[in-house]
C-alpha cells in the first residue's frame, strides 16, 4: 500500500523508474550547476548577480534531490516488503497443501 491505495508491483515498478530519473536528472542539474558555479569563479569577468544566481538554483535543488531519495528509498523498500510477504504466502500455500 502506498497512503491507503493499493499497488501492484508493475506500478511499484514504475514509481520507483521514476523516482530513479527524478534522482539522476536532479543529480545532473546539480552537477552542471556546480560546474557552472566554477567556471564563474574563476572568471574574474563574471558578475556577482550570475554568481548568486547560479548558486540559488544549486541550493534549490538540492532539498529536492535529497526528498527525491528518500522517497526512491521508500519505494523500494516498500518493494521489497511486497515480494517477501508474496513469496512469504506462497510458501504458506505449498505447506498447507
Amino acid at each position: 500500500m502506498i497512503g491507503s491505495q493499493r499497488v501492484t508491483e508493475t506500478e511499484l515498478r514504475g514509481l520507483i523508474e521514476q523516482a530513479d530519473g527524478l534522482v539522476r536528472t536532479l543529480g545532473a542539474h546539480i552537477t552542471g550547476s556546480e560546474a557552472r558555479l566554477n567556471e564563474l569563479t574563476e572568471d574574474p569577468d563574471s558578475s556577482l548577480t550570475e554568481i548568486a544566481a547560479e548558486l540559488h538554483r544549486v541550493e534549490g535543488l538540492r532539498p529536492r534531490l535529497a526528498e527525491a531519495r528518500s522517497l526512491l528509498s521508500d519505494l523500494e523498500t516498500h518493494a521489497r516488503e511486497l515480494r517477501t510477504s508474496w513469496l512469504l504466502r506462497q510458501t504458506e500455500d505449498r505447506l498447507t497443501r
